[in-house]
Parts: C-alpha cells; sequence; structure tokens
C-alpha cells in the first residue's frame, strides 16, 4: 500500500542554509566549551549528561536506565555500563524499584549532586548565545 501523506521536502534556500550553518556552529561551540568544562572536572561530556538527566528528570529526582538512555540517545547497554562508571566514580547510586523489581533506579550521590551543579553553574553561563534555552530576558 503506498501512502499519498508522505511530507514533500522542498530543497532549502540560501536564508534556510545561512540559519542551519549559524545553528550548527553555535551549537558545536557549546558542545567544545562543555567538553573542555567537563573534561577539567575530571569527567566526560557524557558522564556530565547523565548526571543533567538524572536530576533534571521531569517529575522526579530520579531516572531508570532506559529512560536515561532515551535521553542520551544511546543503547541501554552502553548506558548501564555509562552508570556503573558512574557509580565506580562515586556519583551515583543504583536502586531497586520497590514496586517494580525489574527497573533499576538512578540516583545522584552528594559528590555527584555537588559536581553536577559546579558544572551547570558553569555551562549555564554559556546558553546566553541560545536565548530560547531558559527565555530570552529583556534589559
Amino acid at each position: 500500500m503506498s501512502s499519498n501523506s508522505e511530507k514533500k521536502v522542498s530543497l532549502p534556500d540560501k536564508q534556510d542554509l545561512k540559519t542551519m550553518s549559524v545553528f550548527r556552529y553555535e551549537l558545536r561551540k557549546f558542545l567544545r566549551v562543555s567538553e573542555e568544562i567537563s573534561n577539567a572536572a575530571g569527567i566526560t561530556t557524557l558522564q556530565y549528561q547523565l548526571l543533567l538527566h538524572v536530576r533534571g528528570f521531569p517529575g522526579r529526582e530520579w531516572a531508570t536506565v532506559g529512560e536515561l538512555a532515551e535521553r542520551l540517545q544511546a543503547a541501554p547497554n552502553g548506558t548501564a555500563a555509562l552508570v556503573s562508571r558512574c557509580e565506580a566514580s562515586g556519583l551515583v547510586r543504583r536502586k531497586t524499584d520497590k514496586t517494580d523489581r525489574r527497573q533499576v533506579q538512578v540516583h545522584l550521590t552528594a559528590k555527584g549532586e555537588r559536581c553536577l551543579l559546579k558544572l551547570a553553574a558553569e555551562h549555564k553561563a554559556h546558553y546566553g548565545s541560545f536565548g530560547w534555552v531558559f527565555g530570552a530576558k529583556e534589559d
């Protein structure tokens, strides 16, 4: 069965390409700075992102390995290995879910919380070029 509902893709014009180029450039600059901030603290950017996603998960202070895999856009087994590395560094701890023993919750330790807040403050200072992140503020 063929689908007539497929979207037709229009070719980008010069303004579209310029906008995409600026976005990718700003994104790459931010990612480079993020790497520098994380590495200076002795962790990888993926470890920082994991801490951020654990603490920033909507509605609670923890996340499951599956939820973290989705947030990181990574395979669950790779995410589990990342959690293990963070756990070995004392940044997170695993807890078995009391209602569903198949689920494993990932929680920040006090050390992980301190590390996250320090790095998040440094990252937040660099979000300025992305006014949409925290909402553009009028002077």
